[in-house]
Order: C-alpha cells, then sequence, then structure tokens
C-alpha cells in the first residue's frame, strides 16, 4: 500500500513538473535571462575605471576602448551565436543614453526595431522604414517620448529655440510626422484591419516605465 502511495505521489510530481514546463518554462527561461542580464550591468555600474566619466580620456583613447568593448562582445556571440527572426514591434525612442531599451523592452535582440532619434522625431525616410517594416509583418508601433528631456526643455525655451533652430523645428513638425505615418496607405489599411496598432507612450526616465498617452 505505502509502494502504492509512493508512486502516486511521483507521478502527480511528474504530471507537474510536465505541466509547469509545458505552460511557463519559457516564460521563466526568458525572466531569468533579463535578470542576468540586468545582473551583468549592475556588476559593471560600479567598475569606474572603466567609465569614460570619470576621466579625461583622449578621442583615440575612447575609440580605441571601443574597438577593444566590441571585440570582446563578438567573440561571445561567435560562441553562443543569438536567435534571428522578423521583429513584430518597432519602437521609436528619443536618444537620451539613459533610455536603455534592452531594460525598457525586456529584451532587444532582434525582438524589436528600435529607432533612436533626436526628439522621438520622425523623417521621410524613417516613416519609409516603418511603413516597409510594417508591410513586412511587424504588428505593433510604439511611438515615445520621455520626462526630463532636454530637447523639450530647450523648446520651452525661445532663446534656447534660437540656438537650435533645426532642433526647434523638428520638434514642431513631430506630431505632423506621425500624422503622416498613420495616413500611408499601408499603415491605415492595416489599423482599419486591426493588423496594426499604434501606440503613443510616455517613458519615465527614472524607472524606464511607459504611460500610454491620450
Amino acid at each position: 500500500m505505502k509502494s502504492k502511495t509512493v508512486w502516486t505521489l511521483a507521478g502527480i510530481v511528474i504530471i507537474g513538473a510536465i505541466a509547469f514546463y509545458t505552460q511557463w518554462a519559457k516564460k521563466v527561461e526568458f525572466v531569468v535571462g533579463g535578470a542576468m542580464v540586468n545582473v551583468g550591468y549592475r556588476l559593471q555600474d560600479r567598475l569606474d575605471q572603466f567609465d569614460f566619466e570619470h576621466h579625461e580620456p583622449s578621442a583615440e583613447d575612447v575609440w580605441q576602448e571601443f574597438l577593444r568593448q566590441n571585440d570582446m562582445a563578438a567573440s561571445v556571440r561567435d560562441i553562443w551565436p543569438r536567435t534571428s527572426h522578423h521583429p513584430l514591434v518597432a519602437f521609436v525612442a528619443c536618444m537620451d543614453a539613459r533610455l536603455d531599451t534592452n531594460e525598457i523592452a525586456g529584451d532587444t535582440r532582434r525582438y524589436y526595431y528600435i529607432l533612436r532619434l533626436a526628439g522621438s522625431v520622425l523623417e521621410p525616410k524613417e516613416e519609409d522604414m516603418l511603413e516597409l517594416a510594417v508591410a513586412n509583418g511587424t504588428k505593433v508601433v510604439v511611438f515615445t517620448t520621455h520626462t526630463d528631456c532636454a530637447a523639450e526643455k530647450m523648446y520651452a525655451d525661445p532663446a534656447q529655440r534660437q540656438i537650435y533652430p533645426a532642433l526647434s523645428a523638428a520638434l514642431t513638425e513631430r506630431e505632423q510626422r506621425q500624422q503622416e505615418f498613420l495616413n500611408r496607405p499601408v499603415i491605415r489599411e492595416k489599423l482599419a484591419s486591426g493588423e496594426l496598432l499604434v501606440k503613443r507612450m510616455k517613458l519615465d526616465t527614472a524607472n524606464d516605465r511607459m504611460i500610454e498617452v491620450d
């Protein structure tokens, strides 16, 4: 009787393990992988001797260090190649260095198109590229702005707008550029059929959280 109970419990455990693996294993692996990436960033953050902000390197020093870091990263990719598939999300973000798209989206390795633009302002060539991405299967386009934006602070100051006329003009046209994109035939058709979603979000630079903008 005792042996039968043990086998019954073992069967329940095995079935539970299979069910867990089937339903949750990939999600757990994905989350653990993201956590490991963040642990790596935290380990690097404390190494100020590699942080250019804390000393005065020459331009050549910066370039050589950049090449060394690229060589290290590329050597890792030789050992562990990354997956490759067509991105389903196009993510438009400002070029502000505080916005880490890997942390914002969880993992941007070929899962997302990332457009880093001054003030998150599209130009016609980026509109073309986004439309091509949607035509090839991208399902979601995310337009973002962010808190504590240097470009928006500049734009709010008339004196600063005189110093940076091109960036000021671009910010003036940001909404117009997005509307131009939405009115493109392929985009209009995909939106109407429900095959495409376009979202406007504001990023909090303090915690990378996105808040939907009306």
